[in-house]
């Protein structure tokens, strides 16, 4: 064995780091910037890709709003339904909505629209027609999204002219949920609806006609739950049909007519989570 095999390696000086551990850190910070740029290429591809995807997503629009592509390609995006709004139901699509970014919608189980203003002020406030009583001739009415008479609001019912002025419904609440609602079980509700943390906010006729005030300060006591029709706004859009169970128990069914408008209160108002009965956007009648 040669004089320089047997000579020991030189112990690094102080303060100097050693190679591995330096190839080490340099390894690992390379790693790191694999990740963060393959992250980056990611989330760039997937910032155009979800909106896409959310696009696809039926979102349930103020009333009168015109067919989806004539909303989205009229609808300035101005707000002013928003702020007109009564009961704050109206929300502006984020990011992630794609063409729709900025376009008004409503989240039905979150904050329904229960037509607090009567005169429906999100339509009139509307500068373009994108929410409209009368569509112009050039636009057709879709087969079934047509009202066959002017909706009659309970709020007005002792009102010289007790309907609203909406010729289309937004949407048709179905009972999406059958094995989950309480009156298909036969049983009752007691407490608040949505529980005390609830922020949404409604207007009960027997508590004060103009001022909506939270449902989590209005509690239930049923002996069959009814609440879907209970606090529809809309004079006979839905009814219950009893029944009785194999159990001997009485029963109902919730039986959704062609007067529903499709405001969203009975999937707002449902207790079961998730909601029972479900507002469909833009679904036409059915018979």
């Amino acid at each position: 064995m040669s004089e320089k095999e047997n000579t020991p390696a030189a112990a690094p000086a102080k303060g100097e780091v050693p190679v591995s551990r330096e190839r080490a850190r340099q390894g690992r910070r390379k790693v790191l910037r694999t990740i963060l740029l393959t992250g980056g290429v990611l989330g760039s591809g997937l910032s155009g890709y979800l909106p896409l995807v959310y696009a696809r997503t039926n979102r349930l629009r103020p009333p009168g709003a015109l067919d989806e592509k004539d909303f989205l390609s009229s609808c300035i995006k101005c707000g002013q339904c928003v702020q007109v709004c009564p009961v704050n139901a109206i929300k502006l699509a984020d990011l992630i909505d794609g063409f729709g970014v900025g376009v008004p919608y409503i989240d039905a189980r979150a904050q329904a629209c229960d037509f607090s203003c009567d005169a429906v002020q999100c339509i009139l406030a509307c500068p373009t027609g994108s929410l409209t009583y009368h569509k112009p001739d050039f636009l057709p009415v879709r087969e079934g999204a047509a009202l066959s008479q002017k909706p009659t609001l309970i709020a007005k019912m002792n009102d010289p002219e007790p309907t609203l002025n909406m010729t289309e419904r937004m949407g048709v609440a179905r009972l999406t949920r059958p094995e989950s609602c309480l009156a298909m079980k036969g049983e009752g509700f007691k407490g608040q609806a949505r529980g005390p943390d609830f922020k949404g906010t409604m207007r009960y006729i027997k508590v004060d006609r103009w001022k909506p005030i939270p449902v989590a300060d209005h509690p239930y006591d049923l002996p069959l739950c009814d609440l879907c029709m209970r606090e529809c706004p809309i004079a006979g859009a839905i009814s219950l049909e009893k029944f009785t169970g194999p159990d001997g128990k009485t029963r109902a069914r919730p039986i959704v007519h062609e007067n529903c408008v499709g405001c969203g209160v009975c999937e707002m108002i449902c207790p079961t989570e998730p909601a029972s009965i479900t507002i469909i956007p833009r679904e036409v009648w059915k018979s």
